[in-house]
């Protein structure tokens, strides 16, 4: 569209790489090693009022999952993390982040082609603000999970560089190539795994064309299978609490015949946000059962439901309705444009991710008790695949770095301007250097900060299990 036509003239390519450079000069390449923990911190008391929108009875189960490692307090902490990020040097080059770019939250799910991808795959944080704010927490997690692994500090300083120099070569990369190649570009994990065949074991090659087998096994029908039972002709969800709890033992009584009314009400508005032809695939399909299921680590606690529907032939499908409250950066990079906080993730998602959910979209809800809760939906399961990071030897987790930094890159190319980003960064490796000393510090933070959440949440663990 021409400039007439959206009402800005967009700046020339010399000119966006002059910003790019220009923002180097305020804000230096080394200077991002700076982790900005300030003297009297105190991330606990983020994480306690945290607890306050949650479901009371799930708060300790977030708890006692954080206190595993320090790897699992990492991925609950994305709030004291946003904090720390807010007071180091900033570029403000922006663009849609991720806001919890932690390396759990990459992973494979099936495109709508049925060809299993790569790609980000939480995006309850989204929000536009610097891109490093992204980088730093990919290169803090893989330090961390390297730690936990006990891989030795040239291990871990390998692997660092290893994610965060993809991201700055492919950044560049992206660059150079047209708007519309950047926004088909996706990350195909069968090809991927064969182009670095010669560079991993023989072993490790085999153990990962069989996790994509059994990944293509994780769909509605496996769900169908692993999550209910037939009783008395009809198909139920099986309660395993607290972790899986059917709605008629959340509530009692009549509550349950107006919460599925309610419920009934919900699908329809949620079904206004697809487009029309997913609207007419979802029709198909009529609601069975609901039941509340606890997820993740830092989303413990948040309003999670899982979705039976079938066609009248029994073909199932399950879906996911999370909660979607405001963005842990949302005090530190601004408020959403966006009052729908479902809608915020959810056009979040779509602006990163090459290839999303055909299912994804939102909703608000007025609960039984008259709060307004936020919702996104998506797929309980599609292929999904989370990476088994415990069980990686150091060259496996490197490469596993490097698909992270390469769609980290991919994803802010699409949103944000890799021209001006890619000048920034520059072709050194500088910035790589500064990331990999900010990981290496921020990950003997965390184990500082793990120490003193578990200290203080110890009382309410006892007898609590984390699964």
């Amino acid at each position: 569209m021409s400039a007439a036509g959206n009402g800005h003239a967009h700046p020339g390519r010399a000119e966006r790489i002059a910003a790019g450079r220009a923002v180097r000069n305020e804000v230096p390449l080394d200077a991002h090693a700076a982790t900005g923990v300030e003297a009297g911190r105190d991330p606990i008391a983020l994480l306690m009022g945290q607890a306050e929108s949650r479901v009371p009875e799930l708060v300790p189960v977030r708890h006692a999952r954080m206190a595993v490692s320090p790897f699992t307090y990492f991925r609950g902490a994305a709030l004291p993390m946003a904090a720390d990020l807010a007071e180091a040097p900033r570029s403000d080059l922006e663009v849609q982040l991720c806001g919890d770019a932690h390396l759990s939250n990459f992973g494979a799910f099936a495109s709508p082609e049925r060809r299993l991808v790569f790609d980000c795959n939480d995006f309850d944080e989204t929000l536009p603000g610097p891109f490093e704010w992204d980088v730093k927490r990919l290169a803090a997690s893989l330090a961390v999970a390297a730690r936990d692994n006990g891989f030795k500090r040239k291990a871990r300083k390998e692997i660092v560089r290893s994610g965060v120099e993809a991201y700055r070569k492919n950044i560049r990369t992206f660059a150079e190539q047209g708007v519309l190649a950047v926004w088909y570009a996706h990350l195909d994990v069968e090809s991927t795994i064969g182009r670095f065949r010669e560079q991993i074991r023989p072993k490790a090659y085999s153990e990962a064309t069989s996790v994509l087998a059994k990944a293509r096994g994780k769909d509605s029908r496996q769900a169908l299978t692993k999550l209910t039972t037939v009783v008395d002709g009809r198909r139920r969800i099986i309660s395993q609490p607290p972790t899986i709890v059917p709605i008629e033992e959340v509530f009692s009584g009549l509550e349950v015949d107006i919460v599925y009314e309610l419920l009934g009400s919900v699908v329809q508005s949620y079904q206004r946000s697809l487009p029309t032809d997913r609207r007419h695939l979802l029709g198909e399909f009529e609601l069975v059962q609901v039941a509340r299921k606890v997820v993740g680590v830092g989303s413990v606690g948040t309003r999670a439901w899982i979705v039976l529907l079938e066609t009248s032939d029994g073909e199932p499908l399950f879906l996911q309705a999370k909660e979607a409250q405001k963005s842990v950066l949302a005090r530190y990079a601004g408020a959403s444009r966006f009052r729908n906080q479902g809608e915020r993730v959810v056009a979040g998602q779509h602006l990163m991710q090459a290839l999303s959910d055909i299912f994804l979209g939102w909703t608000r809800v007025k609960a039984p008790d008259g709060a307004t809760r936020d919702f996104y939906v998506r797929q309980l399961r599609d292929w999904k695949f989370s990476a088994p990071i415990e069980r990686m030897r150091p060259e496996g987790l490197a490469l596993y770095a490097r698909m992270c930094g390469w769609t980290l890159a991919r994803a802010h190319a699409r949103s944000g301007d890799p021209v001006a980003i890619g000048a920034y960064l520059g072709g050194s490796d500088r910035f790589d250097k500064a990331i990999v000393e900010y990981a290496e510090d921020y990950a003997d933070q965390n184990e500082l900060d793990y120490v003193a959440f578990r200290d203080h949440v110890k009382d309410q663990l006892v007898g609590v299990s984390p699964n």
